[in-house]
Parts: structure tokens; sequence; C-alpha cells
């Protein structure tokens, strides 16, 4: 059966996350994760694609980017997978493939969505319970939006500016952003769209893709069997997972 091309739209913002093959680690060490982003960002300068929030998990990577033209995040990400699998093969004298099959995608309507989908990305390790301060985690662009370091990978989105931009933006803006309670619709619909490689917004942003597209840009029902647990690799719930209780990020 032939593959369903992804939804795909020029200028328009893609949520992408790839994963490990059988769910196995991606990373090794940190030396891994500074070649990882160094061969980032040359496939984001060599596709002229802006990314504006990113996270390095164990076994899986989140990505937030912006692509010029349709196609160019599907050019980034073989850029990237290759380069990064022969070097990663090469170093831990291991064959094969490292990647978990195709990529997943979904694109993201701007404002709210936009800053929702930022804002998932940066607490991952949280739900993971990797760490604490989601600010502190070294290799996710929660730090360089929080403004507590520069990051030269970030683009600031139009949508991220007035939390994140150092000239408009109020200081600590996007850290209180993170520590806003975030409900269990808004995680189920953003894992949901991503599952489903749809398009995640409002009404008019969903009829603008499918009339450009020619596709469904909605999910179908999700079908979870009762007492399903979550895969081994994905983040974890937190014990309040409608709260980020966090004292360092307080809410508005």
């Amino acid at each position: 059966m032939a593959r369903v091309p992804r939804l795909d739209l020029p200028e328009v913002t893609q949520h992408v996350v790839q994963r490990g093959n059988n769910r196995s680690s991606c990373f090794v060490d940190d030396q891994d994760r500074h070649e990882y982003l160094s061969l980032l960002r040359d496939a984001l300068d060599e596709t002229q694609s802006q990314l504006h929030a990113y996270v390095l998990m164990g076994n899986h990577v989140h990505l937030l980017v912006t692509p010029p033209i349709a196609g160019a995040v599907g050019r980034m990400m073989q850029k990237l997978g290759r380069r990064y699998v022969g070097w990663f093969n090469l170093r831990h004298g291991r064959t094969g493939t490292l990647w978990e099959g195709r990529y997943k995608a979904c694109l993201v309507d701007t404002d709210r969505y936009l800053l929702q989908c930022s804002r998932y990305i940066d607490l991952n390790p949280l739900r993971a319970r990797i760490a604490t301060d989601p600010s502190g985690y070294r290799w996710s662009s929660c730090a360089g939006l929080c403004r507590l370091r520069q990051d030269p990978l970030i683009t600031l989105h139009e949508a991220q500016r007035a939390l994140c931009d150092p000239v408009i933006g109020a200081p600590g803006a996007y850290r209180a952003w993170l520590g806003e309670a975030i409900t269990e619709d808004e995680l189920d619909a953003i894992r949901l769209y991503l599952r489903q490689q749809r398009a995640w917004g409002g009404s008019a942003f969903q009829a603008m893709v499918e009339q450009r597209m020619g596709r469904v840009a909605t999910p179908r029902a999700p079908h979870r069997p009762v007492g399903q647990s979550t895969r081994q690799g994905e983040e974890r719930p937190s014990a309040h997972p409608t709260q980020v209780n966090l004292p360092l990020f307080p809410k508005k």
C-alpha cells in the first residue's frame, strides 16, 4: 500500500517527532546529543527552515519547525537522520537503522496552538521525571525561550515574541506560561493530532488546510482499549496531569 503523503504547506509550522527503533535510545551520551544538535543546525540552514522549540529525550526527539516551502521539513529530516545515523553507527561500532520508520508530523495553527505545542515540548523532561526544572534541562529549547541563555538553533515565531522576545516580551513571561495549568484535553489533542498527522488548530485553519491540500485535516476518533498503559519510552503523566506544580514558574 502506498504511503499517504503528510500534510505539508509552505510557511505552516509542523510539530515533528522521531523515535528510536523499538523505542531504543537515540543517544548514548552528551557527545551524541551535541552532534545531533550540530547536524540539526546544518540541516535547518540548508533547507532555510526555522526551529521554534525542541527537546532531545532518551529515545525520541520533538521539533517545532516552520518550512519556507512544502517538502523542506522532509528534506531536513532526511539530511539530519542519515548524517546522524552514519555518525552514531561509526562512533558506537554498530550497523543498521536507528530510527523507528518515518517521522511523524502534524501541522500547527498559530497563536495559542503554537504556544501550547512549544510548552508541551519543553515540559517533556518534567513529564518523564528526568528534570524538576525544565529550564535546567540542557537538551531542549526551554532555557533559550526563558531568556536564560542564547540558543543559536531557535528562531522565534511571531506567536512566541510577546513571551520570549527580549525587546518586546515581559521578563519571565514564558516561564509563567510553562507553569500554567495544562488540561487533559490539551495533552490528548496534541498527542492525537501528532499520532494521526493531521492539522491541529481552529476550524478556520483546518478548513484552509483541507481546501489547499484536498485532504481531511481533522483526526479520526481515538480508540484506546480500557486500561491501556503508556508505551515504553513515552513521557509518563505526572501525579497531577492537569497542573504543572513548579514554584519557579508561578501562575499568572
